[in-house]
């Protein structure tokens, strides 16, 4: 997917809402576990309840390659349910370099055609580049995540500049504003600020908002550009916000209640 693309779609609903499809067999109604293949179903009603309000959806293939050959099934039979107008993410954090991220490449886009996939900085140039070889695919770095832990490497500073900052813009010599963007966590939204100085015209993946705690609010004032640029992902607080037979019902509420939130920001910032 473009960069034109993507923000047509985010004009169009009014949303820059993303959902985690980090589907946890624990974790969903029970009355699906008597079916053929319980994760499947789950995402599939979940997909059909929410397209209408997000703009893309973040598979953490991690919750699928726990299953092996049947969970690589799945991940495939739920990309293919997505339509083809909403923008896909690969959570799978690969960083190894040469052939190895090639193959990794290859296997997100072009055997699974996710339009992303997350891939983490820490070897460099290498790990990253063979991955924006494939035209109209993204690369989504990690610079600074959401969770508590990551602070003890992400936040450590030298010369005056967190090394997320050095992230940042070393990935901007690697890629450009159409095909690479940054992970910087709801968690950290204070921290936005500084990221958009660096990185003004990319997009930013933002985990940590719902479940975590990070707020829209204060995410949308200090990361939205021009553009939109950001995609804002929730999992746990929409897809499991029932465990009952209403399930999917109850998540396509929540993920409209967020897109309405969403509408209001992009109408103050005058990018709808």
């Amino acid at each position: 997917m473009t960069r034109q693309e993507l923000v047509q779609e985010i004009k169009s609903k009014s949303s820059y809402l993303c959902i985690g499809l980090d589907t946890d067999l624990t974790k969903i109604p029970t009355y699906l576990l008597n079916t053929n293949n319980p994760i499947l179903e789950f995402n599939k009603l979940i997909i059909d309840a929410t397209k209408d309000f997000c703009v893309a959806y973040k598979l953490n293939t991690a919750f699928y390659e726990c299953h092996g050959a049947e969970g690589w099934n799945t991940l495939h039979e739920t990309l293919n349910h997505i339509p083809e107008n909403i923008f896909t993410i690969a959570d799978g954090k690969r960083g190894d370099i040469g052939n190895t991220a090639s193959m990794y490449a290859k296997a997100f886009f072009e055997n699974m055609h996710f339009d992303s996939a997350t891939v983490a900085p820490y070897m460099g140039s290498d790990a990253v580049i063979p991955f924006l070889e494939f035209q109209d695919k993204w690369v989504i770095l990690l610079a600074l995540t959401s969770n508590q832990g990551g602070q003890e490497i992400q936040l450590t500073r030298e010369n005056g500049q967190f090394l997320y900052e050095k992230i940042i813009r070393a990935g901007n010599t690697w890629g450009n504003t159409n095909n690479m963007m940054f992970v910087i966590g709801a968690t950290h939204s204070e921290r936005m600020i500084d990221a958009r100085k660096i990185a003004p015209d990319n997009f930013f993946l933002v985990p940590g908002y719902g479940a975590q705690g990070g707020s829209l609010k204060e995410v949308s004032e200090n990361g939205l550009n021009k553009d939109c640029g950001l995609l804002v992902s929730s999992s746990r607080a929409i897809i499991y916000a029932s465990n009952e037979e209403d399930f999917a019902e109850v998540a396509g509420n929540e993920a409209k209640k967020v897109q309405q939130e969403m509408a209001e920001y992009l109408q103050s910032a005058n990018i709808i």
